[in-house]
C-alpha cells in the first residue's frame, strides 16, 4: 500500500459480480473503506466487438492496410482474429500492451484495392476462450474505394428514328467515387469529335445536321470515362441514305458494263482487223495484203534454182499513193485510235512485179 500497487484478480467471473466495488482496508488495528473512489465493473456474457481502423484514403490501385484490435483481458489466453475480405489479402498478428496497461490483440490485413470493392463489407471475428467453449465477437465496416468514373453510357430518348424539329434527350450516366462532377458531350463530325454540350442531360430540337453519332465523357477528380457512341437518326434519312447507297451500286455495276463491253468491241475489231489482214483475199479486206508469191496473168511462175541461194531484197514503199477506200468499219478504228500495225513478209525467190496492194494510213511494210 505504501507503494500505491495493489492488484486484485477475479477468476471465473459471471454476470452476477456485476456491481460497484470500493477498496476496504481490514488490518488490524485498521479497518477502514474508501466510499470516495469506487470502480463500477459490468459482467456481460458476450465479448467486446473489436475496432477497425483504415490507414489513410482508400483509392483504386494502391495497397491499403486496415487494423482490427480486440482487447484480451486474459493475456495467456488472447483473442483470434480472422478476416472476411472480398479479395485476397496477407494478415498480421500480435499482442500489444496498452497505455492503461492492459492487452490487446491487434491483426493488420494489406490488400490491393479495385472499384469492384467499393460498398463491400469487411468483417473482423475475435474467438475468445471461455472455459471449454468460445465466444465470438465482431465488427463489419463497409469498404469507401476512391476510383475515376466507370461503366459511362450514353442513351437517347426517344430511341428511334425523329422527325426533324421533335425534342430529343441525351443522357450520360456513370460510376464514380467521388461522384462525377463534370458531363461532356460530343458529337462525330467529319471522322473527328466536336463537343456540343456540357451536362449529364442533352435537350435538342432535332435539325437535319443533328442526325449522326453522339457520347460522352464523365470526369471527377481521380479521371475520366467515355461513353460508346449512340446514333441519332432522323426519319427520311435512312431512307434516303438506302436509296443513294443503291443508287451507287447501280451506277457502279452500269459503269463496269460499259467498260467491259467498250473492251470486248475493241478487242473484237482489233481480232477481226488482224483475220483480215492475213486474209489472202486482198479485195474483200480493208487492209490489202502482200502476194508475193502470187504469177501475172498468163505467166508461169519460175521455179528456184536448187542450189541457188536464197537472196534478200530490201525496198521501201509508200503507202500514201496506194490509199483505197475507206470501209466504215475501218473509219472507226483509225478515229478511235490512230494504232500502227506492221507486217513482216518473206519473199522467197526473186520479187514478183509490183504485186497489187492496198493498204490503209498507218500500215507499214518490210518485205524481206
Amino acid at each position: 500500500m505504501s507503494q500505491k500497487n495493489c492488484t486484485t484478480v477475479f477468476f471465473n467471473v459471471t454476470t452476477s459480480y456485476t456491481n460497484i466495488y470500493y477498496f476496504r482496508i481490514e488490518s488490524q488495528p485498521f479497518r477502514a473503506t474508501d466510499t470516495g473512489k469506487s470502480v463500477d465493473i459490468v459482467v456481460k456474457d458476450w465479448p467486446s466487438s473489436p475496432i477497425l481502423t483504415v490507414s489513410g484514403e482508400v483509392k483504386e490501385g494502391t495497397p491499403v492496410s486496415l487494423n482490427c484490435s480486440a482487447v484480451a483481458p486474459c493475456p495467456e489466453h488472447p483473442p483470434e482474429l480472422t478476416w472476411t475480405l472480398p479479395t485476397q489479402f496477407t494478415t498480421e498478428n500480435q499482442l500489444q500492451e496498452n497505455p492503461d496497461q492492459t492487452k490487446s490483440v491487434l491483426s493488420t490485413v494489406t490488400f490491393t484495392s479495385s472499384y469492384l470493392n467499393h460498398k463491400m463489407n469487411i468483417t473482423c471475428t475475435a474467438v475468445y476462450p471461455v472455459g471449454a467453449s468460445n465466444k465470438t465477437a465482431e465488427r463489419n465496416m463497409m469498404l469507401n474505394v476512391s476510383f475515376s468514373p466507370k461503366d459511362t453510357s450514353a442513351s437517347i430518348s426517344p430511341a428511334g428514328p425523329v422527325l426533324v424539329d421533335s425534342c430529343v434527350n441525351l443522357t450520360c450516366s456513370s460510376t464514380a467515387n467521388p461522384p462525377v462532377t463534370n458531363f461532356t458531350w460530343f458529337q462525330i463530325s467529319g471522322g473527328k469529335p466536336i463537343q456540343v454540350a456540357s451536362g449529364q442531360s442533352y435537350s435538342l430540337n432535332v435539325t437535319v445536321g443533328d442526325g449522326g453519332l453522339y457520347y460522352c465523357e464523365a470526369r471527377n477528380s481521380h479521371g475520366c470515362g467515355k461513353s460508346k457512341e449512340v446514333q441519332l437518326a432522323i426519319k427520311g434519312q435512312e431512307t434516303s441514305m438506302a436509296f443513294g447507297i443503291a443508287a451507287g451500286t447501280l451506277g457502279a455495276f452500269l459503269l463496269i458494263s460499259l467498260i467491259s463491253l467498250f473492251v470486248w468491241r475493241r478487242n473484237s475489231r482489233l481480232h477481226d482487223g488482224l483475220e483480215r489482214t492475213d486474209s489472202p483475199q486482198g479485195q474483200n479486206s480493208p487492209v490489202g495484203t502482200v502476194c508475193a508469191d502470187q504469177a501475172t496473168a498468163g505467166e508461169k511462175p519460175e521455179e528456184p534454182a536448187e542450189d541457188q541461194p536464197e537472196e534478200i531484197h530490201y525496198g521501201d514503199i509508200d503507202f500514201s499513193k496506194l490509199r483505197t477506200k475507206e470501209t466504215p468499219a475501218a473509219a472507226q478504228d483509225r478515229v478511235q485510235g490512230q494504232e500502227s500495225e506492221y507486217a513482216e513478209v518473206n519473199v522467197t525467190g526473186r520479187m514478183a512485179q509490183e504485186p497489187p496492194l492496198n493498204y490503209l494510213d498507218g500500215l507499214y511494210a518490210q518485205v524481206s
